[in-house]
């Protein structure tokens, strides 16, 4: 079930709002969770029984670590590392199994042997390893792990209430994308919390948009990225080449961003006030500056759980790019069990060392648009490294980017020269400059008040007129 669908919209969400404002308060926790696990086990049931285990193993184990937390740290340190193991073994087994077994199997492959199936490890072809990766269990997962890691350095206070805690780990708006959410963020409102007229209409606004954005704008995109591909199975064309990443860079945007929109609107409708997860990243000047805008909760979870204690800066210049090091190969290999995301890590992981070397004073001295280029270029390569998973398909389209076959061919440009003011909208719409002009129309006039009551609503049923007529378009991170 996804949130730019009809049966979210008008089945799923319009009974939990009707439930959770009818509820008594000491009731919202409750119905929060039970519709979060509907909403979670709708495509597969099963998904349920192993993410409440992850849940429940936390929950309890949260106690002796609080316990034994001042006065046994080695103790309560032991309860950390179960509690941790118990959440990540799900992870590691649905995820990247596969992953390992079939790197496993070429090393005698890699040591010389003649082919890949005769000297394979034998068990490989024997055991079902054809798993369906859990959603969003990168997510849940570290959420789960913030609260253990939080309650071990006292920094948060041991949750006593099953069901508040569950629903925090559930919680349907941001439970399968994002953004991730830490516990210490949100205890006081599992607690308490005071949902207003100005905050859940402030929300449905979001929402709104977030819809208008993956629908309109993501979708539209996406559309574009298929025909341009498809494509270059063809015929190689510099042209081609381009519009693909260039289309993907925007379609992973708005798509992505758009769920973080949706899901901060739904959780201020329910109470909840959640950390933004993007700040208009394609308006950066330097690589370091884009991931201090690209989900942010992410790098956030990244920096204070792994770099931080790993020794963060505070060690020396080699020590700190070991740290970098292992943090980007985490975040590439969160991404996902394949070759491409860990070098895209590394891809990042070596210009973001440069930067800190001597790039960024460089940048500082040449004109502004400059390195605005500079940062657009590199995130779009870096883009097409994460798009393609076939390693082969990846090469092709960068070797026509850079003029292995036809500067462009008969389809491809007229299909370019038509989509040129989709771009420059796409182009607008990834800066921060048209909500700074509406919302300064908005406070300077009353015109500006009544549309911006209106202009949601009739958003809302454009994307449903555009949702009754396509297909399902579930969203990228949905994957992850």
């Amino acid at each position: 079930m996804v949130f730019s669908s009809l049966i979210f919209l008008f089945g799923f969400l319009t009974v939990t709002l009707g439930l959770y404002y009818a509820v008594p308060r000491r009731f919202k926790n409750l119905v929060l969770f039970v519709m979060s696990l509907v909403f979670y086990g709708w495509a597969e049931p099963l998904f349920i029984v192993i993410m409440m285990v992850s849940v429940a193993s936390a929950f309890f184990l949260g106690f002796p670590i609080a316990k034994y937390r001042d006065e046994h740290k080695k103790k309560a340190r032991g309860y950390l590392v179960l509690s941790l193991a118990l959440n990540l073994v799900w992870l590691l087994f649905f995820k990247y199994l596969n992953f390992f077994i079939e790197n496993l199997s070429l090393i005698p492959f890699l040591s010389g042997l003649q082919t890949v199936q005769q000297y394979s490890l034998p068990f490989v072809s024997e055991l079902p390893f054809d798993f369906v990766l859990p959603l969003g269990i990168s997510f849940y997962t570290f959420q789960i792990m913030s609260y253990s890691i939080d309650l071990y350095r006292g920094q948060t206070e041991v949750q006593r209430n099953f069901i508040s805690f569950g629903a925090y780990v559930t919680l349907f708006p941001q439970l399968v994308a994002g953004p991730i959410v830490r516990y210490r963020d949100v205890d006081d409102m599992l607690a308490e919390r005071k949902e207003t007229v100005a905050d859940f209409a402030a929300g449905a606004r979001r929402f709104c948009a977030g819809m208008c954005k993956k629908v309109l704008l993501a979708d539209v995109a996406d559309s574009y990225v298929n025909y341009f591909n498809a494509g270059l199975a063809v015929e190689d064309t510099v042209l081609g080449g381009w519009l693909v990443v260039i289309f993907y860079t925007f379609r992973i945007y708005f798509d992505f961003s758009a769920y973080s929109d949706m899901a901060i609107g739904l959780g201020k409708m329910l109470g909840f006030h959640f950390l933004e997860n993007f700040n208009y990243p394609y308006v950066s000047k330097s690589i370091t500056e884009f991931w201090r805008r690209w989900h942010i909760s992410l790098s956030s979870w990244f920096r204070e759980y792994v770099y931080i204690p790993l020794g963060g800066n505070r060690k020396g210049k080699v020590r700190q790019y070991i740290n970098l090091a292992v943090v980007w190969f985490l975040t590439g290999f969160w991404h996902g069990a394949s070759w491409n995301f860990i070098i895209w890590g590394v891809y990042f992981l070596i210009i973001l060392v440069m930067e800190k070397a001597f790039l960024l004073k460089a940048l500082e001295k040449i004109p502004a648009v400059l390195s605005h280029i500079y940062a657009l270029l590199l995130v779009a390569i870096g883009w097409l490294i994460f798009y393609y998973t076939d390693t082969a398909a990846g090469l092709t389209c960068l070797k026509a980017m850079f003029g292995s076959g036809a500067l462009s061919s008969p389809a491809v440009g007229f299909t370019a020269l038509h989509a040129v003011p989709t771009l420059l909208l796409f182009a607008v719409a990834a800066t921060p400059y048209p909500k700074k002009l509406w919302d300064g129309y908005v406070r300077r006039s009353e015109a500006g008040r009544v549309f911006a009551a209106v202009l949601p609503v009739a958003g809302l049923f454009v994307c449903i007129s555009f949702m009754v007529a396509s297909s399902y378009s579930p969203f990228l991170y949905w994957n992850f």
